[in-house]
């Protein structure tokens, strides 16, 4: 009994614990890996609670056990010879004791056992910690398929816990398996449905702890193939399912279906081959995946984009010969002192990286004054000019102004410096944080013509130029790719990368179009320094043409 008040006290105190800690109210933890660190000290908490909740069962159990072995026990005896039994004073008040004092004891324990209350401070948890919600977890299974369908990862290794050949985490059961499809199915996706149920199947055969049905997978499976165009396998399923749950009903009825979509493939198929209708294969459309890819200038962008993300598309030797790398101080007195690592990354349009540019004192300032205040990333509406959240963007910022701190001002010193430009009329320094597989699509940093009201509200013209820091290492993915060059830039904590979006007549320049890649693992932070128009008609010469670089 002692045990358990110890253990409802330690519940108790853990409450008033966290009852002092700020929690996070919204959704959308998946968005920034940065907020996922709360989900551990979640995990944690709930771990020891359980723990403590599981040691105090325990000797509420064991209580149990014993006393229904000795009542086992002694009711044993007395059935050999119940006269002879109850005839021995000694156990007719074991009898009377047993079932008055001892069945009262065993009442409080039952009374005194704090499951109820573990479940209410379950619920009070809910108000004081950091938890996922569906919308978090529905995000991380569609970033899995994104980094799955983007690099071309095979199922059963992602299941095992295998990213590119490198074991990152223990195998999923198949209840986890189950889940992904499960939430691959509620976003109309059935591909990847049939790809985890599949692996949810194989896994459920060969696990001996089931946390799942096998009713349950087939269900999910048969369908999604049958959506998928297999139909003779999706009724194969369900006769199988059928075979488990015989009044399935979903199932029945798909069953007749199934066998009326089959009968109306048959009539067709023999009208085909009467003359009346050809439905051989010859005369349906390729598939994407039948299509046969020649050069990679005729790869659409999203084909291209996801090959540079995994870095199939390289540069040519010709072109990577010119590029060069050089000290540099662009007639800056101050850089003649601290003079800046230049690597050309392409030629035109002049894409520059600049090396060890920021200080880890100033990535750690950074980010400590931006994580307080990551929300999910926007991008703006073209034709409302609102800003708006987007799937095509997974990822949290925030917006730090150069007053904050002197790292702040320094940094934004330093853009002036490595551009040649002003920042007196550039957007405060954007920080970001990407997410589970946190990406950005193909996009322009500027306004387009059509886009009237993209940074009216600034009143400093269109973005001029982009300078892009990257604050971390990334261990695979998360590159910045630019489609329409074939060129990628890879993370490395402390460069930055540099390039012109305008001409300079002020046209936008469309090679510009980029993309962040997934980020396979890793954590991505990067900070962007968007600058305008407006205060650099005496840094940047203007031209008439387009074609004035």
């Amino acid at each position: 009994m002692l045990f358990i008040m110890k253990a409802s006290l330690v519940l108790t105190l853990t409450m008033v614990f966290l009852l002092g800690r700020p929690f996070l109210g919204k959704a959308e933890v998946y968005t920034a890996l940065v907020d996922m660190e709360g989900l551990l000290e979640t995990e944690r908490v709930l771990a020891q609670t359980l723990s403590t909740l599981i040691k105090a069962q325990e000797e509420t159990l064991n209580k149990l056990k014993r006393f229904q072995a000795d009542l086992a026990r002694e009711h044993e005896k007395a059935s050999q010879d119940v006269q002879t039994y109850l005839s021995n004073p000694i156990n007719a008040y074991t009898l009377v004791k047993h079932l008055t004092t001892d069945w009262k004891g065993i009442e409080n324990l039952l009374a005194d056992n704090k499951m109820k209350e573990f479940y209410s401070n379950v619920t009070n948890y809910h108000s004081v910690l950091k938890f996922p919600t569906d919308e978090d977890l529905n995000g991380a299974a569609v970033a899995l398929m994104r980094l799955q369908d983007t690099y071309k990862l095979d199922t059963s290794a992602v299941a095992r816990g295998l990213i590119n050949g490198i074991q990152y985490s223990t195998a999923l059961t198949a209840g986890d398996c189950f889940e992904l499809g499960r939430q691959s199915y509620n976003n109309k996706d059935f591909y990847h449905t049939v790809q985890w149920m599949t692996e949810a199947l194989q896994r459920f055969n060969e696990e001996a702890n089931k946390t799942i049905t096998k009713a349950d997978i087939l269900e999910y499976l048969a369908f999604s193939t049958y959506m998928e165009g297999n139909v003779h396998s999706a009724l194969e399923m369900t006769d199988e399912l059928l075979t488990l749950v015989p009044n399935h009903s979903r199932a029945i009825g798909n069953r007749v279906y199934y066998l009326q979509d089959i009968s109306q493939k048959d009539l067709q198929r023999k009208r085909g081959e009467d003359g009346q209708l050809d439905t051989s294969p010859h005369a349906q459309p390729l598939t994407f995946s039948e299509k046969k890819l020649g050069d990679v200038d005729e790869l659409p962008e999203r084909e291209l984009y996801e090959r540079l993300c995994r870095g199939e598309v390289k540069m040519s030797p010709a072109k990577e010969a010119k590029l060069k790398c050089r000290y540099v101080h662009h007639n800056n007195p101050f850089l003649f002192l601290a003079r800046l690592k230049e690597e050309e990354a392409f030629l035109s349009p002049r894409i520059l990286l600049y090396h060890n540019i920021l200080a880890d004192s100033e990535i750690e300032t950074i980010k400590r004054l931006a994580q307080p205040r990551l929300k999910r990333a926007t991008v703006q509406n073209y034709k409302t000019g609102e800003l708006e959240t987007a799937s095509y963007r997974i990822s949290k910022s925030a917006w730090l102004r150069e007053e904050e701190h002197p790292h702040i001002a320094a940094v934004v010193k330093r853009v002036e410096d490595l551009s040649g430009l002003t920042c007196d009329t550039a957007e405060e320094l954007q920080v970001v944080n990407y997410g589970i597989g946190g990406h950005y699509e193909p996009h322009f940093d500027f306004a387009r013509r059509g886009e009237q009201n993209a940074f009216k509200s600034l009143g400093t013209g269109n973005r001029i130029a982009t300078t892009l820091f990257y604050m971390s290492d990334v261990p695979q993915g998360g590159a910045t790719v630019f489609p329409h060059l074939r060129a990628a830039l890879y993370p490395t904590k402390g460069t930055a990368a540099f390039w012109f979006n305008l001409h300079r007549n002020g046209e936008g320049d469309y090679r510009t179009r980029h993309a962040a890649c997934p980020v396979l693992t890793g954590s991505k932070w990067v900070s962007n320094k968007w600058l305008h128009e407006r205060g650099q008609e005496f840094k940047r010469r203007c031209g008439l043409t387009e074609h004035e670089d």
